[in-house]
């Protein structure tokens, strides 16, 4: 029979519920105080008789609330749960003691063994994992959480070691044993198979609590739905690639490749290799190697700056899109087009294109679809749950407790201008929690560059009024933005305003596709 107590915090109320168990001669199994006080008594089941007399005299006890019966002690139900959750495990898993002694196992062991669970209970772990010296961990001062690749059964398996700790009298942890999981190579490609499929909302891993951001996963999941190219347009470390891949997997090329080629990180003919492969007739080659282009075929190719690709690659990639075709180098052989192409870039094409360096005509055949990612410092409200989920996931991969960021640390993370964006809060919190002594990341622990908390546009020894700065910053805008934004309507939705405002500014500043050489 189990009893559940509620009762007020008072010194002593325990000992009077145990003074009138011993007046009843009542054997006691076992008593437990939860974290409310609740106080539970365990003794073997008594006359009905008995049982009416006892439950009023615990009832009169000072402080004693209600008084019921029970069907678990807490202990009780914590060991029907935990067995419970083992058994529906699929796979392998033991729990040992200090000496490695087997106490506890799954239903997935006892089948994978084919033999009795208490022919299993008491034996050695090292006489079942072979690999790795269980036994050393176990006897060292401090074991961690830790992943080995072992044998079991004679299969490969990898090991995952959990420590069992339990607080002494004096609150220091001590080792009472552990728990060994099992997952076998199968399992293991299962489980990668269902983590690299595109989840049912693709633009999850975009951080996007601020408006800016919010508007551009709007525009993203959007322009993911087509099949047009699209431009992606952001400063280094803005999450660009991140973006481009959120909109691969929510398009319908989602089950094909995702591939990527850095422009500006090779030679100009490996560059155009890698792109476009080489046939058996290429100098001094006998067989053939598949490029970019055919490898991600049906597929998405991320050109990562494309700004740099050189004059020759962007007319071979132009004459790709016009024709829908394109060869192998030194090769006759003509290959479908059937890839969608993202490009990012950090440079500002339109200025390229009027200092002759970026071709307009592949401009506009890659521009089809456009993003413009906000650095950082535009979007302050997504700086603190950045900085949070960077913060876990540093921890762990280090195999820490993620620890806590102080007040100090968060305004400071928020005034930052973050000239590198996304990436360098990244760095940033790897140094940190990397280095870290305590349980709280302060101020002090994040070591950045020295940086004006705000981005200067206007140089120091400027002349003129301040009219004429302002005139001149606004035109540079509409310049810029011009190239991305030809419609009027479109210039006008993207900076917030009328169609007339934008309209009367293009006319004043004399900025039109003559200006801006569009042909």
């Amino acid at each position: 029979m189990r009893l559940e107590v509620h009762c007020q915090d008072r010194l002593g109320i325990a000992q009077d519920v145990l003074d009138i168990l011993v007046e009843h001669e009542i054997d006691l199994r076992g008593i437990e105080i939860d974290a409310l006080g609740k106080i539970f008594l365990n003794f073997p089941n008594i006359e009905f008789a008995d049982f009416q007399h006892l439950m009023p005299k615990i009832r009169k006890i000072e402080g004693i609330e209600d008084v019921k019966t029970t069907p678990f002690m807490p202990i009780e139900r914590e060991q029907y749960q935990l067995k419970a959750l083992l058994q529906t495990l699929p796979d392998p898993v033991f729990s040992v003691d200090i000496k490695g002694k087997i106490i506890l196992v799954n239903d997935a062991v006892v089948s994978s063994l084919d033999v009795p669970e208490t022919d299993i209970i008491g034996s050695d772990i090292s006489e079942l994992l072979k690999g790795f010296n269980l036994s050393r961990w176990l006897e060292s001062k401090t074991p961690q959480a830790q992943a080995q690749r072992i044998r079991f059964l004679e299969q490969d398996y990898l090991l995952d070691m959990l420590p069992v700790m339990v607080p002494d009298s004096d609150g220091a942890d001590i080792l009472a044993g552990a728990v060994f999981m099992l997952k076998s190579e199968l399992r293991l490609g299962q489980q990668l198979t269902v983590f690299h499929k595109a989840s049912a909302d693709s633009f999850i891993s975009v951080q996007a609590d601020s408006k800016a951001m919010k508007n551009v996963v709007k525009e993203a999941k959007r322009m993911a739905e087509l099949d047009g190219p699209i431009i992606i347009f952001g400063e280094t470390g803005t999450g660009k690639k991140m973006l481009a891949k959120a909109c691969h997997e929510a398009s319908r090329r989602n089950q094909e490749v995702f591939l990527s080629l850095n422009c500006g990180s090779l030679r100009d003919n490996i560059t155009e290799t890698e792109l476009f492969g080489y046939g058996p007739g290429a100098d001094g080659q006998t067989g053939k190697q598949l490029g970019l282009l055919e490898q991600s075929q049906g597929g998405t190719l991320l050109l990562d700056e494309v700004g740099e690709l050189s004059a020759h690659l962007q007319v071979k990639l132009l004459q790709v899109l016009q024709k829908g075709s394109y060869h192998r180098i030194g090769d006759e052989e003509e290959l479908q087009f059937d890839v969608r192409l993202i490009c990012t870039t950090q440079k500002d094409l339109g200025k390229l294109m009027q200092e002759g360096k970026f071709r307009e005509d592949l401009f506009y055949r890659l521009n089809m679809l456009s993003l413009v990612l906000p650095p950082l410092r535009e979007r302050r409200a997504d700086v603190v749950v950045l900085a949070e989920r960077f913060v876990k996931q540093h921890s762990v991969k280090l195999g820490l407790k993620a620890p806590k960021m102080t007040k100090a640390c968060l305004d400071y993370l928020q005034i930052y201008p973050w000239p590198g964006n996304v990436r360098q809060l990244e760095n940033a919190l790897y140094r940190a929690v990397s280095l870290l002594e305590g349980r709280e990341l302060e101020k002090e622990n994040i070591q950045l560059p020295s940086c004006s908390a705000t981005v200067s546009f206007v140089s120091e020894e400027f002349s003129g009024s301040l009219d004429d700065e302002v005139k001149r910053f606004e035109k540079d805008i509409l310049m810029r933005l011009y190239p991305s934004y030809p419609s009027t309507r479109q210039l006008a939705k993207k900076l917030g305003l009328s169609h007339t405002a934008i309209a009367n500014k293009l006319r004043e500043y004399g900025i039109n596709k003559k200006a801006v050489k569009i042909v």
